[in-house]
Protein backbone atom coordinates (compact mmCIF):
# COMPACT_ATOMS: atom_id res chain seq x y z
CA UNK A 1 0.00 0.00 0.00
CA UNK A 2 1.32 3.39 -0.53
CA UNK A 3 0.99 6.67 0.24
CA UNK A 4 -2.00 8.53 -0.88
CA UNK A 5 -0.41 12.07 -2.15
CA UNK A 6 -3.82 13.42 -3.26
CA UNK A 7 -5.15 12.60 0.49
CA UNK A 8 -2.00 14.14 1.88
CA UNK A 9 -1.66 17.47 -0.24
CA UNK A 10 -5.58 17.94 0.99
CA UNK A 11 -4.78 18.15 4.54
CA UNK A 12 -1.98 21.40 3.49
CA UNK A 13 -2.54 24.33 4.93
CA UNK A 14 -1.22 27.83 5.75
CA UNK A 15 0.74 26.29 8.50
CA UNK A 16 2.26 22.99 6.45
CA UNK A 17 6.19 23.79 6.42
CA UNK A 18 7.51 20.62 4.62
CA UNK A 19 6.42 17.38 2.71
CA UNK A 20 7.04 14.68 -0.03
CA UNK A 21 9.51 16.62 -2.54
CA UNK A 22 6.96 16.36 -5.58
CA UNK A 23 4.26 17.31 -3.77
CA UNK A 24 6.41 19.93 -2.19
CA UNK A 25 7.29 21.21 -5.15
CA UNK A 26 3.64 21.61 -6.36
CA UNK A 27 2.68 23.33 -2.69
CA UNK A 28 5.48 25.38 -2.74
CA UNK A 29 7.07 23.95 0.59
CA UNK A 30 10.04 22.78 1.97
CA UNK A 31 11.21 18.57 2.34
CA UNK A 32 13.02 18.37 5.77
CA UNK A 33 14.30 14.86 5.95
CA UNK A 34 15.83 13.48 9.44
CA UNK A 35 18.51 10.93 8.14
CA UNK A 36 20.05 10.58 11.21
CA UNK A 37 19.28 6.44 10.79
CA UNK A 38 19.67 6.49 7.21
CA UNK A 39 22.73 4.21 7.20
CA UNK A 40 20.28 1.71 8.73
CA UNK A 41 19.63 -0.61 4.91
CA UNK A 42 18.58 -3.64 4.49
CA UNK A 43 19.25 -6.48 2.06
CA UNK A 44 19.68 -4.99 -1.14
CA UNK A 45 17.68 -1.79 -0.78
CA UNK A 46 19.78 1.02 -0.63
CA UNK A 47 19.17 4.09 1.54
CA UNK A 48 18.45 6.88 -1.03
CA UNK A 49 19.11 10.58 0.63
CA UNK A 50 16.42 13.51 0.17
CA UNK A 51 19.23 15.60 -1.45
CA UNK A 52 19.14 13.90 -4.10
CA UNK A 53 15.44 15.38 -4.68
CA UNK A 54 16.83 18.78 -4.44
CA UNK A 55 16.26 20.06 -7.98
CA UNK A 56 12.71 19.06 -7.66
CA UNK A 57 11.71 21.06 -4.13
CA UNK A 58 14.31 22.28 -1.67
CA UNK A 59 15.43 19.69 0.78
CA UNK A 60 16.76 20.39 4.39
CA UNK A 61 18.93 17.40 5.58
CA UNK A 62 20.11 16.23 9.45
CA UNK A 63 22.17 13.54 10.04
CA UNK A 64 24.45 12.67 12.92
CA UNK A 65 27.13 10.75 13.27
CA UNK A 66 26.78 10.77 16.86
CA UNK A 67 23.50 7.93 15.73
CA UNK A 68 25.67 6.30 13.25
CA UNK A 69 28.88 5.07 15.61
CA UNK A 70 26.76 4.62 18.84
CA UNK A 71 28.50 7.24 20.57
CA UNK A 72 25.69 9.98 21.87
CA UNK A 73 27.94 11.82 24.09
CA UNK A 74 29.86 13.03 21.17
CA UNK A 75 26.77 15.16 19.43
CA UNK A 76 28.06 15.08 16.33
CA UNK A 77 25.71 16.23 13.40
CA UNK A 78 25.42 18.11 10.68
CA UNK A 79 22.19 20.15 8.98
CA UNK A 80 22.56 20.26 5.21
CA UNK A 81 20.59 22.41 2.64
CA UNK A 82 20.54 21.28 -0.86
CA UNK A 83 18.51 24.34 -2.81
CA UNK A 84 19.88 24.48 -6.58
CA UNK A 85 17.01 26.92 -7.06
CA UNK A 86 18.20 29.65 -4.22
CA UNK A 87 14.59 29.78 -3.14
CA UNK A 88 15.83 29.01 0.64
CA UNK A 89 18.21 32.12 0.57
CA UNK A 90 16.59 34.74 2.13
CA UNK A 91 18.08 36.60 5.16
CA UNK A 92 15.23 35.92 7.26
CA UNK A 93 15.31 32.34 6.33
CA UNK A 94 19.26 32.07 6.67
CA UNK A 95 19.08 33.90 10.12
CA UNK A 96 16.48 31.05 11.53
CA UNK A 97 18.06 28.57 10.36
CA UNK A 98 21.70 29.79 12.04
CA UNK A 99 19.52 30.74 15.20
CA UNK A 100 17.92 26.93 15.01
CA UNK A 101 21.73 25.82 14.61
CA UNK A 102 22.86 28.13 18.22
CA UNK A 103 20.14 25.73 20.22
CA UNK A 104 22.22 22.66 20.00
CA UNK A 105 25.26 22.52 22.63
CA UNK A 106 28.28 22.40 20.33
CA UNK A 107 30.29 18.92 20.76
CA UNK A 108 33.88 18.88 22.76
CA UNK A 109 36.24 20.06 20.41
CA UNK A 110 38.87 17.20 20.63
CA UNK A 111 35.82 14.88 19.62
CA UNK A 112 35.68 16.82 16.49
CA UNK A 113 39.64 16.12 15.99
CA UNK A 114 39.78 13.04 16.64
CA UNK A 115 36.53 11.92 13.91
CA UNK A 116 38.61 11.52 11.02
CA UNK A 117 40.93 8.84 12.63
CA UNK A 118 38.25 6.93 14.46
CA UNK A 119 36.31 6.48 11.44
CA UNK A 120 39.20 5.63 8.98
CA UNK A 121 41.11 2.76 11.76
CA UNK A 122 37.21 2.02 13.76
CA UNK A 123 36.76 -1.46 11.17
CA UNK A 124 40.66 -2.05 10.74
CA UNK A 125 40.88 -2.62 14.65
CA UNK A 126 38.12 -4.63 14.53
CA UNK A 127 40.19 -7.09 11.68
CA UNK A 128 42.85 -7.56 14.09
CA UNK A 129 41.19 -9.01 17.42
CA UNK A 130 41.82 -12.47 16.32
CA UNK A 131 39.22 -13.87 18.62
CA UNK A 132 36.31 -12.45 16.48
CA UNK A 133 35.29 -13.33 12.90
CA UNK A 134 32.73 -11.60 10.82
CA UNK A 135 31.05 -14.32 8.91
CA UNK A 136 28.40 -11.82 7.19
CA UNK A 137 28.90 -8.14 6.70
CA UNK A 138 26.20 -6.12 8.35
CA UNK A 139 23.48 -4.59 5.64
CA UNK A 140 21.36 -2.61 7.97
CA UNK A 141 21.27 -2.30 11.94
CA UNK A 142 22.70 -0.50 14.50
CA UNK A 143 24.78 -3.20 16.20
CA UNK A 144 27.08 -6.10 14.54
CA UNK A 145 27.52 -9.56 14.99
CA UNK A 146 30.21 -11.49 15.51
CA UNK A 147 31.47 -14.87 15.76
CA UNK A 148 33.29 -15.71 19.18
CA UNK A 149 36.47 -18.10 18.59
CA UNK A 150 36.47 -19.69 22.05
CA UNK A 151 39.67 -22.35 20.61
CA UNK A 152 41.90 -18.87 20.97
CA UNK A 153 41.25 -17.43 24.50
CA UNK A 154 41.58 -19.30 27.62
CA UNK A 155 40.01 -19.48 30.44
CA UNK A 156 36.40 -18.21 28.66
CA UNK A 157 33.88 -21.15 28.61
CA UNK A 158 31.30 -19.70 26.32
CA UNK A 159 29.96 -16.20 24.87
CA UNK A 160 28.25 -15.34 28.50
CA UNK A 161 31.76 -15.68 30.07
CA UNK A 162 33.22 -14.01 27.63
CA UNK A 163 30.71 -10.70 28.16
CA UNK A 164 30.95 -10.72 32.25
CA UNK A 165 34.59 -10.87 31.85
CA UNK A 166 35.21 -8.03 29.20
CA UNK A 167 32.69 -5.93 31.67
CA UNK A 168 34.70 -6.69 34.72
CA UNK A 169 38.28 -6.45 33.01
CA UNK A 170 37.45 -3.80 30.45
CA UNK A 171 34.54 -1.91 31.68
CA UNK A 172 33.16 -2.40 27.91
CA UNK A 173 29.66 -4.10 28.05
CA UNK A 174 28.30 -6.33 25.45
CA UNK A 175 25.60 -8.95 24.18
CA UNK A 176 26.22 -11.85 24.27
CA UNK A 177 24.58 -13.89 20.75
CA UNK A 178 22.67 -16.51 23.02
CA UNK A 179 20.54 -13.95 24.14
CA UNK A 180 19.61 -13.84 20.50
CA UNK A 181 19.51 -17.66 20.10
CA UNK A 182 23.31 -17.45 19.04
CA UNK A 183 25.55 -18.94 21.60
CA UNK A 184 29.38 -17.67 21.37
CA UNK A 185 28.07 -14.85 18.97
CA UNK A 186 28.42 -11.25 20.06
Amino acid sequence: MGVDLEAVEALVDHKTVAMIAETAKTLGVVVIADEVYGHLAFGDISFVPMGVFGSVAPVITFGSLSKRWLVPGWRLGWLVVNDPDGSLKSPKFIGRLNKYCDICGGPATFIQAAVPTIIEQTHDVFKEIHCLSFPYKPEGSMAAMVMLNLSLLKDISDDIDFCFKLAKEDTVIILPGLAVGLKNWL
